[in-house]
């Protein structure tokens, strides 16, 4: 009886506290922003209709202070009528446990994961593969001249320069993309001496140049465009001097032994030196005669 009596009292503390303001519930429950049939249930101590104990806890406060009575007393009031409650744990919905699964559960993790694994393969053999490009083996540029007996090396193809200043016309030099001059053998084999006082020259384009040479006395020896992959040998008394067109595409042996034209080249691509009866090459700084 007391339980009740003290529930009861809460209700009518909380209707009388309400009219003493001059309101409705409806009037209260605007205020509050809360349903008006939860001020009922409160004023008619009907405190198993608003839910779980904290809820009511919070509804009992806010109506108190709302209406000017005292919150702490009417806690206290609920805590008498109201246990203290302790949730059920025994309750609490579990999963069943069934004992036929267990053993069907290893095989299908392994067929999943074994489908995801095919699945992976498959992906990674689709995707398309980069073909394979094979690297060329380095070789020296083609187009070389007979030396001592020794065959013609593969060819690279070699710039033609501007030509205007050895006298070769512009309709005598094509336009090519830049590549090394052709090797000249120089494999030691039997040659045949020069004379004393001469000098053996032995030429080879890659691509179209003029070969100009003049020997001692001025007698040109050479004065012409050679084609592409052709060669020329010539013999003359020293010193020889000689105009070389487009000298990154030519190749030239001096009595036998290769020589490097790359430090003779000027900025047009020609060359112009001067060979002495040693075989030595000196740069000419100016055009020879009858240039």
């Amino acid at each position: 009886m007391a339980k009740e009596e003290g529930s009861a009292d809460i209700g009518a503390r909380l209707r009388a506290a309400r009219e003493r303001k001059g309101l409705t519930v409806l009037q209260s429950a605007e205020k509050l922003h809360m349903d008006a049939r939860l001020l009922e249930a409160l004023e008619a101590s009907d405190f198993a209709s608003l839910g779980a104990d904290v809820y009511v806890r919070g509804h009992l406060r806010r109506y108190a202070d709302l209406v000017g009575e005292s919150g702490a007393e009417l806690q206290t009031l609920y805590s008498g009528v109201t246990p203290a409650s302790t949730p059920d744990l025994t309750r609490i919905p579990r999963a069943d446990h069934n004992p036929e699964a267990s053993p069907l559960l290893l095989p299908a993790l392994i067929t999943v994961v074994a489908l995801a694994l095919a699945g992976v393969v498959w992906w990674l053999g689709s995707l398309p593969r980069a073909k394979a490009h094979p690297v060329a083996a380095t070789t020296q540029p083609a187009n070389s001249v007979t030396v001592a007996g020794i065959s013609p090396e593969p060819a690279h193809s070699a710039l033609v320069p501007d030509l205007k200043d050895t006298g070769v016309g512009a309709d005598s030099a094509g336009s090519t993309a830049g590549a090394p001059a052709p090797v000249i053998a120089t494999t030691p084999a039997p040659t045949t001496a020069a004379p004393d006082g001469q000098v053996h020259l032995a030429f080879k384009v890659a691509e179209p140049s003029w070969i100009k040479v003049w020997d001692a006395s001025d007698k040109a020896l050479i004065d012409t465009m050679m084609a592409s992959g052709s060669s020329r040998v010539v013999d003359g008394a020293a010193p020889l001097r000689v105009v070389v067109g487009n000298a990154h595409a030519v190749g030239l042996a001096v009595n036998g032994q290769l020589v490097n034209l790359d430090s003779l080249v000027r900025r047009r691509g020609d060359a112009r030196f001067t060979v002495d009866a040693a075989g030595q090459l000196s740069a000419t700084p100016q055009p020879a005669r009858g240039q």
